[in-house]
């Protein structure tokens, strides 16, 4: 028996530039407390859907809804690649 794995539909592409704002760009708007603490000792890896949680659940508990990404911009930045939902290797330090 094979298994194969599915990736979503544009994973790997570009980020698509209609509006939305890159990870990066988003990144920056958070508070440097929240990206130090949900980063801290994996910075030289690819950022996690799991740290991307972590900060919008304090950021929602704060009552800062601004700040958060809309749904589009979570779903280009699964798509696009520029968060991993799951980590298979880490970077080599």
């Amino acid at each position: 028996m094979q298994l194969s794995m599915t990736l979503p539909k544009g994973y790997g592409q570009k980020a698509s530039t209609s509006g939305k704002r890159s990870f990066e760009d988003w990144w920056r708007t958070v508070p440097e407390d929240l990206r130090s603490k949900s980063r801290k000792g994996d910075e030289g890896n690819k950022p996690l859907l799991n740290q991307v949680n972590y900060v919008l659940l304090h950021l929602h508990l704060a009552g800062k809804h601004d700040t958060k990404p809309s749904h589009e911009e979570l779903k280009d930045w699964l798509h696009s690649g520029q968060v991993d939902v799951l980590r298979m290797n880490t970077a080599k330090k």
